[in-house]
Order: structure tokens, then C-alpha cells, then sequence
């Protein structure tokens, strides 16, 4: 049974929440404010978190920022806030997909679903055969979903890696952002392939030392990216 923590102050929403998921087969844990729900990220084992901005004691962004540099799970947002620069903001810090309030319950279960069955699919059907990519100074040890630059760790959510991995396993390949977009989050997804470009931009900050030279990853205009060997 996949389980689900919900952080979310409203306790009428979470448990709204917590019940449609529960008839769709998940376990699922609520925490009322930032500090408690992080805590139960750091203690416990969950396959996806959705997640509210507006919390007491912790705001939702630090809670992503915390979860970025320390885990790798699927993280749904659900907030009120429906400005532009808050979806961007927090698909930048590592969210995976942004609902905003209100939205129908069963558009939450799919989305939930479609994460999950994503991510599944990433762990446990292997790309190629081998577990280790160096290209010039950056190693992807795809075991352990670690990378390194030059052995400094660099730390990637989740989709951030399946997506340099994905690159990198079909170099000098140029991937319009659809096609990149239904090949690491899923055909089924109900997310934005514009969230494409975010992710890029966020991997490019963590693994390009020269910032006006591409080493890994290349835009080709008007075509799409290419991971260069």
C-alpha cells in the first residue's frame, strides 16, 4: 500500500482529502503545520507529499527546499495562491505539479495516481544496463540516484534526475519538451510540459560550472535540448 502525507492546516480539506484517497488504496497521514509535517518526512517513508504553501510555523517553500536537499519524493502542491510566480517558485525548489484551490477531488486522485505510477516506473524499469554515466567531470551513479561533479555531490529532486538521466542515457539526441515531458512524467500526466523548461534551468544551475557555456545540456532553438558527449 503506497502511502501519502498530507500537510495541510484546514483540517476539513485534509480530511476531505485523506478520505477520497483512502478509497483509492492509499494510506495516508495528515500534519496541520510546517513543523510537524516535516518532521514526519524526515522520520518516515512516504511515496508522494501534498503540500500546502500557506502553513503555520513553516511555510510550504522551506519545506520543499528541506525536502530537495534531503530526499527524493514526488511532491504535489495544493494551494489558493494562484499567481504565476508561485507555481514557478515552487516548481523551481523541486515540486513536482501545482493544483490550485479549489479542485475536484477526483482530479487529485489521478494526479496522485499518475506521480506515483510515474515514479514507479522510473525506479524499477532500468533505461540501459549500465548503473554508472561519467561524461567529462559530472558522474551519474543511477543505483543510488546520486550525482557528482567533480566528487562533490550535487543533490536533484526526483524529476530533476529522471530527466538528466534520461538525457544522458540518449546523448546528442535533440528532445523537443513534449516529448520530454511524456517520456519522464508520463503520457497519462495532467501536468504542464512547460514545467519542462523550469527543471532544466534548475538542473543546468547545479551542474553547469561555466554558466555561458553549456557543457551537458544544450538548447537547440527552436527544436528543443540535447545532452552534448
Amino acid at each position: 500500500m503506497k502511502k501519502i502525507l498530507i500537510i495541510e492546516d484546514d483540517i476539513s480539506i485534509s480530511e476531505l482529502q485523506k478520505d477520497y484517497l483512502e478509497m483509492s488504496g492509499y494510506e495516508v497521514l495528515c500534519a496541520f503545520d510546517g513543523i510537524s509535517g516535516l518532521e514526519h518526512i524526515k522520520n518516515e517513508c512516504f511515496d508522494l507529499v501534498i503540500l500546502d504553501l500557506m502553513l503555520p510555523q513553516k511555510h510550504g517553500f522551506d519545506i520543499l527546499r528541506e525536502i530537495a536537499d534531503s530526499k527524493q519524493i514526488p511532491v504535489l502542491i495544493v494551494s489558493a495562491k494562484s499567481d504565476e510566480t508561485f507555481k514557478i517558485k515552487g516548481l523551481n525548489l523541486g515540486a513536482d505539479d501545482y493544483i490550485t484551490k479549489p479542485f475536484g477531488m477526483g482530479e487529485l486522485v489521478a494526479r496522485v495516481n499518475s506521480h506515483i505510477k510515474t515514479y514507479e516506473k522510473l525506479k524499477q524499469v532500468p533505461n540501459s544496463n549500465k548503473k554508472l554515466i561519467i561524461v567529462g567531470a559530472l558522474s551519474i551513479d543511477k543505483q543510488d540516484r546520486r550525482v557528482y561533479i567533480d566528487d562533490n555531490e550535487v543533490i536533484l529532486t526526483q524529476k530533476e534526475f529522471d530527466l538528466l538521466v534520461f538525457l544522458a542515457e540518449n546523448p546528442n539526441r535533440v528532445f523537443d519538451k513534449e516529448e520530454l515531458f511524456e517520456r519522464v512524467w508520463g503520457y497519462d500526466s495532467l501536468s504542464d510540459a512547460s514545467t519542462i523548461t523550469v527543471h532544466i534551468a534548475r538542473i543546468r544551475e547545479k551542474i553547469e560550472t561555466t554558466p555561458d557555456r553549456r557543457q551537458y545540456i544544450e538548447t537547440v532553438w527552436g527544436a528543443g535540448y540535447r545532452f552534448k558527449v
